[in-house]
């Protein structure tokens, strides 16, 4: 008879995805860009929670950066819902409430606010 250990999952087991075609902001450096996927990274510190992912934002003109979750703020449109492409008001409701669950409200700016978050907050 074998005894099994019931472990809890590691936290990125309860990490949160931003999905894709979510717009999106780099926190430092101000650039707007939409998420187009997960690109699993091999070597470097900066992965998102998982341990070994980082997004891949489209910025336009084809090109694309790869960028952990802690360098992004998530973008609002006017009824601070987040801002996805081509997708219902019903769906990216549903969205806003999952990330406002996971992430701090300094995480999320409207599409008009284009200054970088006080580094004092």
């Amino acid at each position: 008879m074998s005894t099994t250990k019931h472990n809890p999952p590691p936290p990125a087991g309860r990490w949160v995805r931003i999905p894709d075609g979510t717009k999106v902001r780099h926190r430092s450096e101000a650039y707007d860009g939409v998420i187009d996927g997960l690109t699993e990274i091999v070597s470097g510190s900066e992965r998102n929670p998982d341990g070994k992912t980082q997004y891949r934002i489209n910025v336009g003109d084809n090109a694309r950066l790869l960028v952990s979750e802690d360098h992004l703020n998530i973008l609002l449109d006017n009824k601070n819902l987040v801002l996805l492409a081509r997708e219902s008001e019903l769906y990216r409701r549903n969205v806003t409430d999952r990330l406002r669950a996971v992430f701090a409200e300094d995480r999320f700016v409207t599409i008009g606010n284009k200054e970088p978050p006080s580094p004092n907050k």
